[in-house]
């Protein structure tokens, strides 16, 4: 096991060297001058010709990657031209905010989507099958931008329940301690503060989790049956033991062990696809800052984001692998 890890771990590094590449020769070979798009086209020759040399812009492609590398391993990412702050502070000051909203999301997603496939499972064929079924197949097929929408109309305008956008209402003190808002309301003994983090986190993360928990339900169905059909299930029902023992304490384990890895690559499709919900419900998370990047030719800055999203995903994966080995120790050697 140790082997295992440590052969997934060292994969991480040429992996992630790979990214890094791919990442910055999309940006070398995007035609026009890319001191002249980030300035825009008013912008004096002058001016241009400095943000070049500034960037390193004038120089072979080797140069400018060895370059690009070495400020990426010191954590230098450039500056924003946005905001006029560092890339990696603009990026750290706002990854908590999507780590949380991805966070409950996929909580949302892995409880209602095991629910779901282990009842659509146990009562294959029937209604209840059917009608799990149908909302797994409309949380895959539903626009994330046209239910977010819906749910703003609902639960905010006609129902004002939760709120509109943002992290927190006016009235509401948090102190950003970690940047982590449901953690600095524990830290701070805020249980009114808590309550409201919770309300803002609720209809983003709702919207953001349908697609993941619509796979989890499909994938757990699936494995539930595949496992139904084992011989230890057969040897469990056959010593009369209770049916939510043999389903949730054998069944339910041994099917869990391939939705992991769903899970985990959902995981780390949320935290680079909340760009759209980001943006709807206002919240400032990385997503909501790439999409105002993009939209001022921040280069530099979506360069750093696109890094750091796909770094994440990949540590991700390799956490999920690791697990998968552990809960299944079949995987190691077969690997």
């Amino acid at each position: 096991m140790i082997f295992f890890i440590l052969k997934r771990i060292l994969l991480l590094f040429p992996t992630i060297l790979g990214i890094s590449i791919l990442v910055f020769s999309m940006f070398y070979f995007i035609p026009g001058d890319p001191a002249q798009i980030m300035l825009g086209e008013r912008a004096s020759a002058e001016a241009v010709a400095e943000l070049r040399e500034e960037l390193a812009l004038d120089e072979p492609f080797h140069l400018q990657f060895i370059h690009f590398s070495y400020n990426l391993v010191s954590g230098d990412l450039g500056r924003s031209l946005r905001t006029h702050e560092k890339v990696s502070v603009e990026i750290f000051k706002r990854l908590p905010a999507t780590i949380e909203l991805t966070i409950f999301s996929m909580l949302i997603a892995t409880s209602l989507g095991v629910i779901f496939g282990v009842f659509a499972a146990v009562h294959r064929g029937k209604y209840t099958d059917l009608m799990s079924m149908i909302i797994s197949t409309a949380g895959i097929s539903l626009p994330i931008f046209w239910l977010a929408l819906l749910l703003i109309l609902v639960f905010s305008i006609y129902l004002p329940i939760f709120p509109v956008s943002g992290r927190t209402s006016p009235y509401t003190e948090i102190v950003p301690v970690t940047n982590f808002y449901i953690v600095d309301a524990i830290l701070m003994n805020n249980p009114r503060g808590l309550q409201d983090v919770i309300r803002h986190l609720i209809l983003p993360a709702f919207a953001l989790g349908t697609i993941p928990m619509a796979f989890i339900a499909r994938m757990m169905r699936a494995s539930m049956i595949e496992i139904f059909h084992e011989d230890f299930i057969r040897t469990a029902w056959a010593k009369g033991l209770l049916s939510r023992t043999v389903v949730f304490r054998h069944a339910l384990r041994n099917a869990f062990i391939p939705t992991v890895t769903i899970i985990a690559l959902e995981f780390g499709y949320l935290l680079g696809g909340a760009i759209i919900t980001e943006t709807i419900f206002s919240w400032p998370g990385i997503g909501r800052w790439l999409f105002l990047s993009v939209q001022a030719r921040d280069l530099q800055a979506v360069q750093g984001g696109v890094i750091l999203i796909a770094t994440i995903f990949v540590i991700i994966n390799t956490f999920a692998d690791i697990l998968y080995a552990w809960l299944d120790p079949r995987i190691r050697y077969i690997d």
